[in-house]
């Protein structure tokens, strides 16, 4: 049976004598991938650490509601450099309210809850959240995004039904770990019969909440072959339907990798183009993924980010190809310490280097980014679609609301004052006026312009 830890605290001092022991045991229990979340910046970075090091392990960045009193504006700004330069960092989390310790204010907690929502929102990484004695409090909070597709998990849950459903109403996956063994815990075991098997996960919490014949001892990611029995019984499936099914859920929402194949790099014509993220700031109402995987053929719908050595080796020979292109699935610039990586790579071996991007790159990374990206890439190419910034919302639906187009409109300015050729695309969908008018503004700012049809892709 193979499975899944989606929440295992491997960067806690319980694991520093023999973390390589404790892996071998979760690898022999069937354990394929393991996700470690955050719980400060320090913790984190670990977590990064940790997962940049062991091919199982996976992270998440957040900083816990108890660290709300001492978390800085800074850290947050601290953990965004992290995810758009660092690997293998599938979620925003640990993060949410507890009302029931008392460790932070309350008012501190749901400030620094919203700032983390919004951060994993810009980033497009789904989130990991903790509540106790504090579920009503966290629905209320994220109804106000209710506007955007969401994704979630309710880490270790074990509050009421009627809040419980509120989360599986909008979509949210829910885990459980080893306390849905003890033998009064029948509360939540008939919570865990609520939630679909479709909406479920697995978890250890480890070092904490060992199952039951364990209870006392540290607690660790082999453990977490104690759970698919019980949920078995609780859904009318076998052991292994859970081990599976869950597997899969949490590839899905965590893209670990598993269960298919990935193209990172594939060829149209005489360009090597490069898939780095599905990730994107733009809900775009002409989406090619919310139509097809599929661009000229290739299958782009990634179920693991790559890394830069994963992207770099995919890359084979580049020598036949007229330049290297960043235009995947998502927004590159998610994954800015990736292109830039990648990017010295090509230029190394001769290859111009022209990077696709709606222009947000700005303020995916807070910092202006152009003077990083001036020796390493040759054209920047922005997809602008509106003449105009309110029909660049009402088409694009960027998560930066209102700050979206005057913020592309510098980026565009700041890489033509740092010596990168830009250019401006337009799709036809919006009518040869709009197109015309996004020409002449493409013109003001020194850019090249090129009409795009819609039908049209790659």
């Amino acid at each position: 049976m193979k499975l899944v830890d989606t929440h295992c605290h491997l960067d806690l001092p319980d694991y520093n004598g023999d973390l390589s022991e404790v892996l071998v045991r979760a690898g022999n229990a069937g354990v394929e991938r393991i996700v470690v979340p955050g719980i400060d910046l320090n913790s984190s970075r670990k977590a990064v650490r940790l997962a940049a090091r062991e091919p199982m392990l996976f992270s998440a960045i957040g900083i816990h509601p108890h660290e709300a009193d001492k978390a800085k504006d800074e850290d947050i700004a601290s953990l965004r450099e992290l995810a758009v330069s660092e690997d293998k960092i599938v979620a925003v989390g640990e993060i949410g309210i507890d009302l029931y310790k008392g460790y932070s204010d309350p008012a501190a907690q749901k400030k620094l809850l919203v700032k983390l929502i919004e951060m994993a929102l810009e980033l497009d990484l789904p989130m990991i959240f903790h509540s106790r004695e504090a579920a009503g409090e966290l629905l209320e909070i994220i109804e106000r995004y209710d506007h955007y597709a969401t994704r979630a998990v309710l880490h270790c849950f074990a509050g009421e039904q009627k809040h419980l459903e509120g989360f599986l109403a909008k979509g949210f996956y829910v885990s459980f770990a080893g306390n849905i063994t003890y033998a009064k815990a029948s509360a939540i075991r008939d919570l865990a019969k609520k939630v679909p098997i479709e909406q479920l996960l697995l978890e250890t919490d480890s070092p904490y909440l060992s199952p039951s014949e364990v209870r006392g001892k540290r607690n660790e990611p082999a453990n977490v072959r104690s759970l698919p029995a019980v949920l078995a019984g609780t859904h009318g499936l076998s052991p292994e339907d859970v081990g599976r099914i869950t597997s899969h859920n949490a590839n899905s929402l965590f893209k670990l990798g598993l269960e298919r194949a990935n193209i990172y790099s594939y060829p149209i014509r005489d360009s090597l183009y490069l898939n780095v993220t599905s990730r994107c700031t733009n809900r775009c109402s002409f989406c090619t993924r919310d139509i097809s995987d599929y661009v000229k053929g290739h299958n782009l719908r990634l179920d693991k980010e790559p890394t830069a050595e994963e992207v770099i080796n995919s890359m084979g020979d580049i020598d036949r190809y007229k330049d290297v292109v960043f235009c995947g699935f998502g927004e590159p610039t998610l994954r800015l310490g990736l292109v830039k990586k990648t990017a010295a790579f090509a230029r190394s071996r001769g290859k111009k280097v022209r990077l696709v991007t709606n222009g947000e790159g700005d303020l995916i990374a807070s910092r202006p980014i152009a003077k990083e990206l001036a020796s390493l890439v040759d054209l920047v190419s922005v997809s602008l679609n509106s003449p105009d910034e309110a029909g660049y919302d009402h088409i694009c639906r960027s998560v930066f609301g209102e700050r979206a187009y005057p913020g592309i409109l510098a980026f565009l300015e700041s890489c033509r004052d740092n010596g990168i050729k830009t250019e401006v695309t337009c799709l036809d969908l919006i009518g040869q006026e709009a197109v015309k008018a996004v020409k002449e503004k493409a013109v003001s700012l020194g850019a090249t312009f090129r009409e795009r049809h819609t039908d049209v892709v790659g």
